[in-house]
């Protein structure tokens, strides 16, 4: 049986929003990039270029999470490095300006849905005095935090934690750390929350986190087998999470509505 834990630490992505998979060179983005540099480049050419530049930014991140220290890049790096290289100087100066809230409308994604029965899981949750964070790799942080406050969950967390804002990628455990610091729950009290065994459950284990909760994605589905890293528990989705809670503690159904 799992300790019951006094803190949650839960992924964004996966977890708290389904995460559809978004276009790789959103038309709306384009426009506003063509619109930006007054035509220096050609919409067929950003969108070439975004598309690759996603791509090169996806096979980054997957190789930082394999050092001991992964770091998240600025968003003016995001785009000089992966997106811009070959465009004019003025082209590239121009996005450099407007680098976070390109950024920001790169990550949104108007298809993104709260999960089954995770306002149900994070309000019995707070109802049973257990503070929690959000910990989640982002392109751009506040894209997720909007998304919250319009849904009505952000005033449950304590606070949210996102790789762009803190510097830092996880599974680097001082991601987690950060959101144990700011719940006031030593890491091993906490349980961890994610849909990537990759990222989260590696996070959780090198944190020292109490528990690592895998919630299965579409995601989780598509990551290579990692049998060194096993979570303590699986999920499907909030329902299955507020059944953990209530299966956590030696009389939950007093603690837990």
């Amino acid at each position: 049986m799992l300790r019951p834990p006094r803190a949650l630490l839960l992924d964004f992505g996966g977890v708290l929003a389904d995460a559809p998979r978004q276009p790789p060179a959103p038309p709306a983005l384009v426009r506003r990039l063509f619109d930006l540099m007054g035509g220096a480049v050609s919409a067929e050419q950003i969108a070439a270029d975004l598309t690759e530049g996603g791509r090169a930014y996806a096979r980054w991140r997957d190789d930082v999470g394999n050092s001991d220290d992964p770091i998240e890049l600025p968003h003016a790096q995001v785009w000089a490095d992966f997106v811009t290289v070959t465009w004019p100087e003025a082209a590239r100066t121009a996005v450099q300006e407007a680098a976070t809230p390109l950024a920001y409308a790169w990550a949104w994604r108007p298809e993104w849905q709260v999960r089954p029965g995770i306002p149900e899981a994070l309000r019995a949750a707070a109802g049973a005095g257990l503070p929690m964070a959000v910990v989640s790799n982002a392109l751009c942080g506040a894209a997720h935090r909007d998304f919250l406050a319009a849904a009505g969950l952000s005033d449950l967390f304590v606070a949210e934690f996102y790789s762009d804002e803190a510097g830092l990628r996880k599974p680097n455990p001082r991601l987690a750390w950060l959101a144990a610091d700011a719940v006031g729950v030593p890491i091993g009290d906490c349980w961890f929350v994610g849909d990537s065994v990759h990222r989260d459950v590696a996070c959780a284990r090198r944190a020292g986190a109490g528990a690592a909760i895998l919630m299965r994605s579409p995601r989780t589905d598509r990551e290579p087998s990692r049998p060194d890293l096993r979570p303590d528990a699986h999920t499907e989705d909030g329902h299955g999470l507020l059944a953990l809670l209530r299966r956590g503690g030696s009389s939950p159904e007093d603690d837990l509505p």
